[in-house]
């Protein structure tokens, strides 16, 4: 129904155009009249006295009270004059049958209608031939693959269009083209050329449609519809036949309009036959509202809803009866644009979709591109006509600038807008889907470490982007309402630096921010400690980052608070740690103990691949009062030192419990058999562990 009104719009944009070259010229005796009337000094008296007077009818309308009262008294005139056209009819019938007869040799209408039945006819035949040409043809074999399929719905779709298109190219050059090269009357040629022209436009309004609703057909009628718009069979084949009876009754109207027109027939006359003609299109509407699969489907059946539209669609024929272009064109956009947008957001995500069993297989980027594109070239084309009707039928373009000025910079921003946001859709489905790449672990190093960049970046960049084009684009805008935006732009550098000064901690994080990420001192994910402030980088924003501690807390530290950065995430991680054995312990056993621990550790399957660098005994690190303390160290993967240190540990004491190596602990040897100097020595013993209790106390306060 919208391609039908769209595409109407645009030949009824073009009617007045074939009206005023299809009118016959006019007789010899006419123009001899117009040259007396010229020459009466009457007549040149009142010509001139109009000229005078034009220039202020041409002072612009306010929007006062008798500005209202003439615009009703303007409806009522148009109301009026419908009313005296209608018994005008048959007359004007009965004259346009006479002047057919007189100009087109003695033929009336039935010679007409027989020569538009018979061009019509070579059309169809043409359309046949072509059929069985393309039959034998490879061509035909390379639209139909033997298992009746094609790939993606927009192969499926472009494959049918071409089927069901071509023949009708073949159509319009066998039917319209043979009218072209021979020569006519005039009047039979301002009569044939809309009545061909209708019946090659409504035919291509009804195979598009049957394209997108419904494409080849399925193989049974519960399959699902083939076309771009992804609905089912039932709901397409609804909307195609509804669709084609309002293209049929909107495209034979304005062939007949078309025809009155060449025929002169009174301007009012040709406005009750239009408005009656479009009772047929309010009852096709109407009977697709109450009919529409929504409201079938609905749990509660038809209701309300369906009431409102009713009244609205009769409120329309109103307004158009009324003479009100520019609010029926408004009321059209409101009831078509939403939906149309939807339909054409579905389709472009339809046709560009991949497998669904192939990750990354479609073109989100393309897919934003036709999506954003067919629905800002929707609204262009919207806006566009809306403005002609506005300029042609109102009184808004008075002359003024300040008027013109406004109206053509409104029109000229929806289109900036529209731009804006196409680039603006493009850029994020660019940088959406560089993020999910990036989010897909990879087991090589240097790929990890430029996905963690991206992850931490890009966030970033397509804030500012969307800043960018959001300010640019309302620049250009008040640029295009007439605003001197050179004064705007000064103005807002000096507030920015008298800002600047008032929030330099503001600017400060905000600068600190853009060097630590061109230093890349920290990525999204990576463990990191500034300060008193330590945890796992979760996400950032202009001024500031988020660290998720360990234990639970998340910090928000302002980059300019961050200082010298201590990342515990990047490339590697050495982990060192210290065991005591008594002094009777061999070392050299012990380390042959430890590196069989290491072997052991790296053949592990669930702590292997964290291990750079096994754990080795580096050797003695002092002597202690109660045995050798040995130092060990190993080379992890960042973030798992502590895992793999804990491992080591409980194999390292199995180890030597099965070796017999014993660990060092507080001991005393006692020599001799006195019972008092044993009592003694326990007395010794005691009061140096509890002055080393004391000592420790007093270092802990």
């Amino acid at each position: 129904m919208v391609a039908a009104i769209v595409f109407a719009g645009i030949v009824f944009w073009t009617q007045p155009v074939l009206a005023q070259t299809a009118t016959p010229p006019a007789s010899e005796q006419k123009l001899d009249q117009l040259i007396k009337l010229l020459d009466d000094p009457d007549v040149r008296a009142l010509l001139n006295k109009g000229a005078t007077a034009a220039p202020a009818a041409a002072e612009p309308a306010d929007m006062s009270a008798a500005e209202f009262s003439a615009w009703g008294n303007r409806i009522r005139q148009h109301l009026r004059g419908l009313g005296q056209a209608i018994p005008q009819v048959p007359t004007e019938f009965m004259r346009a049958g006479k002047t057919i007869a007189a100009e087109i040799n003695g033929h009336g209408p039935f010679g007409v209608f027989l020569l538009f039945l018979t061009l019509v006819l070579i059309g169809l035949g043409a359309e046949w031939l072509f059929h069985r040409i393309a039959r034998r043809s490879r061509v035909h074999a390379a639209l139909t693959p033997a298992d009746g399929t094609v790939g993606k719905p927009l192969h499926r779709a472009g494959h049918h269009l071409f089927a069901v298109l071509a023949p009708l190219v073949a159509f319009g050059l066998a039917s319209l083209g043979l009218f072209m090269a021979l020569t006519w009357p005039p009047l039979l040629d301002a009569i044939m050329l809309p009545l061909l022209l209708g019946v090659i436009a409504c035919r291509f309004v009804i195979r598009i449609t049957r394209v997108l609703l419904l494409g080849p057909a399925p193989a049974t009628e519960s399959d699902a519809a083939s076309g771009l718009v992804p609905i089912d069979r039932a709901s397409g084949v609804f909307w195609y036949k509804r669709i084609f009876w309002f293209a049929c009754i909107l495209f034979a109207g304005w062939a007949f309009v078309g025809v009155m027109a060449a025929l002169n027939i009174a301007p009012a006359v040709r406005g009750v036959v239009g408005y009656v003609l479009g009772l047929g299109l309010l009852m096709v509407a109407i009977e697709t509202v109450w009919n529409r699969p929504a409201a079938v489907a609905r749990p509660h059946g038809r209701g309300v809803m369906e009431w409102v539209l009713t009244g609205y669609l009769c409120l329309l024929w109103l307004v158009w009866v009324a003479g009100l272009i520019i609010i029926l064109w408004l009321g059209i956009y409101a009831l078509i644009l939403p939906g149309l947008l939807k339909a054409t957001t579905a389709a472009a995500r339809n046709a560009f979709a991949g497998e669904p069993d192939v990750p990354g297989s479609g073109n989100p980027v393309f897919e934003v591109f036709v999506e954003r594109g067919a629905r800002a070239g929707i609204i262009a084309l919207a806006v566009l006509w809306l403005a002609f009707v506005v300029s042609k039928r109102s009184s808004m373009f008075t002359g003024e600038a300040m008027t013109d000025r406004i109206i053509q910079g409104a029109l000229a921003g929806a289109i900036v807008l529209l731009v804006a946001d196409i680039i603006w859709q493009i850029a994020k489905a660019v940088i959406n889907r560089t993020l999910d790449r990036a989010r897909v672990t990879t087991p090589d190093e240097a790929h990890r470490a430029r996905n963690a960049r991206l992850l931490t970046l890009l966030p970033i960049l397509r804030t500012m982007l969307a800043i960018a084009i959001g300010v640019i684009a309302v620049m250009m805008v008040l640029s295009g309402l007439g605003v001197q935006i050179g004064p705007l732009i000064a103005g807002a550098g000096i507030f920015g630096v008298a800002i600047g000064f008032g929030s330099q901690a503001l600017v400060k994080d905000v600068i600190s921010g853009v060097f630590y990420m061109m230093d890349d001192a920290f990525r999204v994910g990576e463990y990191i400690q500034a300060g008193s402030y330590k945890g796992t980088v979760e996400s950032f924003s202009i001024r500031s980052v988020k660290l998720r501690h360990h234990r639970g807390p998340v910090f928000t530290v302002p980059f300019g608070s961050l200082g010298a950065i201590e990342n515990m995430s990047r490339d590697w991680v050495i982990d060192k740690f210290n065991i005591s054995v008594g002094y009777d312990t061999d070392i050299n056993k012990v380390r042959k103990m430890v590196k069989g621990v290491g072997a052991a550790l790296l053949e592990d399957e669930e702590f292997g691949p964290f291990i750079i660098e096994t754990v080795k005994m580096k050797g003695v690190e002092q002597f202690g009062d109660y045995g050798i303390s040995l130092s060990f160290a190993m080379m992890t993967k960042p973030g798992y030192q502590t895992m793999v240190r804990r491992r080591a540990y409980m194999m390292i004491r199995e180890v030597f419990v099965q070796n017999g190596v014993v660990f060092a602990s507080p001991t005393v040897q006692v020599a001799g058999g006195d019972q008092s100097s044993a009592a003694a020595a326990a007395a010794t013993v005691k009061a140096a562990m509890d002055q080393k209790k004391l000592a420790e106390g007093g270092q802990g306060v």
